[in-house]
């Protein structure tokens, strides 16, 4: 029976090196496997060998749902508080979860662990994953010794963000199907229908008005240069995405977002919402301010708000409180500083923030109703505009064609 040299890492982290017999380098790992050891090389002595090999290229393409990672969270959660040692805990949830990147991605941060990495370092190496509030918390956990209790409260602050991204993204489901259906009506009009009754109008030698001329001027242009039109929305589409991933251009953005009717006032409730609820659980997890401020300007989810964060954290390091700078921030309405002062004064900010969340959670439901029922009125008049722009383009003519017929 062949002899294997194997390197493995026991149930406590330990190293453990030697030599094994088994048929294969498999039933080697297996065999290893069934005493407790994770295996990290099983090489026969002869010169076979058997490495762990990274997860393929493909699984990185594939990404981690929100409902994925709060599911392994909870699962990280009950393994811990029932003392599981951390490299079993990650062999297991790498095992059982179903996601391939997620499963790649807890690979390697059990091979950073066993190397010698705390949890933070192993977890912030994926940041495309793990957020930095995710991190930090883990990082507080830890150093607290206090992981599930922080796991906990980390679930929370998953559920709530995604319940609330839900709500948005129901309430802009109609209007994006209905403006999708619109277009396309819009450009069938447009390229099928038009042309064929203003070569009858133009055969009858009609003055064309207005309406039918902007129809025929559009088809031209859209026929005979399509390609110019392709090439400046394709160009312009290009810059556009890049200029948005810069600072300044997801700081346009977010501005505009958040001056826009209904919608503006929608986001800014649920940045609110979002950081009172993260910074509630960073101080009741005794994260320090000035990293709380880091984390909430990165996780925020708007570049405007979070500028005003990052200038927030250059007063609190000349040691003001929050509660002034915080009255001179554009977004954060009277209700929140004010409720930010009280909690500063009474050294329950913690507490007062949570009510703060919850009170914005229920406004940013409301908001998101009432965006639901002003967009339908507003969707039928941009209906009505487009059904009545050709209806007179094609009528008007067809009068006078009528009326020259009569005569």
């Amino acid at each position: 029976m062949p002899t294997f040299r194997y390197q493995a890492i026991s149930e406590t982290g330990a190293a453990s090196k030697g030599e094994i017999e088994a048929e294969s380098a498999e039933a080697a790992s297996a065999a290893l496997a069934s005493r407790g050891f994770i295996p990290v090389q099983v090489r026969e002595t002869r010169g076979r060998s058997l490495t762990l090999q990274p997860p393929a290229l493909s699984n990185f393409f594939s990404p981690v749902k929100t409902t994925e990672l709060i599911l392994f969270t909870k699962q990280f959660k009950t393994l811990i508080r029932s003392g599981v040692p951390m490299l079993t805990i990650l062999q297991v949830l790498e095992e059982q979860t179903e996601s391939k990147r997620l499963q790649a991605i807890l690979a390697t941060v059990h091979q950073s662990i066993r190397d010698g990495a705390n949890l933070y370092d192993a977890f912030r190496r994926h940041p495309q994953v793990f957020s930095p509030l995710y991190c930090s918390m883990l990082k507080a956990g830890e150093s607290a010794g206090a992981l599930p209790e922080i796991l906990d409260r980390l679930v929370y602050v998953l559920e709530h963000e995604h319940k609330v991204k839900s709500d948005i993204k129901s309430a802009m489901t109609y209007p994006i199907i209905v403006v999708s259906f619109l277009t396309v009506a819009f450009f069938v009009l447009l390229i099928g229908v038009i042309p064929r009754f203003v070569t009858i109008f133009q055969n009858a030698k009609l003055t064309l008005p207005l309406p039918t001329q902007i129809c025929l001027l559009l088809y031209k242009i859209i026929v005979q240069y399509w390609f110019v039109v392709a090439a400046v929305l394709i160009a312009a589409g290009v810059a556009l995405y890049f200029y948005v991933r810069t600072e300044q251009g997801r700081f346009v953005r977010d501005t505009l977002l958040l001056r826009l009717p209904l919608l503006g006032t929608l986001f800014q409730k649920a940045a609110i919402s979002r950081f009172a609820g993260i910074f509630s659980i960073l101080q009741s997890s005794g994260v320090d301010i000035l990293d709380a401020m880091d984390i909430l300007s990165g996780t925020i989810g708007n570049e405007a708000i979070s500028r005003q964060l990052r200038d927030m954290k250059d007063h609190l390091k000349e040691g003001r409180g929050i509660s002034a700078p915080l009255r001179q921030a554009k977004y954060f309405t009277p209700m929140v500083v004010n409720m930010v002062a009280v909690g500063e004064e009474s050294g329950n900010l913690d507490v007062l923030l949570r009510d703060v969340a919850t009170h914005y959670d229920t406004e940013v439901e409301y908001t998101t109703k009432k965006l639901s029922d002003a967009i339908a009125p507003v969707l039928t008049i941009c209906l009505a505009v487009v059904v009545g722009f050709f209806a007179l383009a094609i009528f008007l003519p067809m009068w006078d064609l009528t009326l020259l017929a009569n005569k």
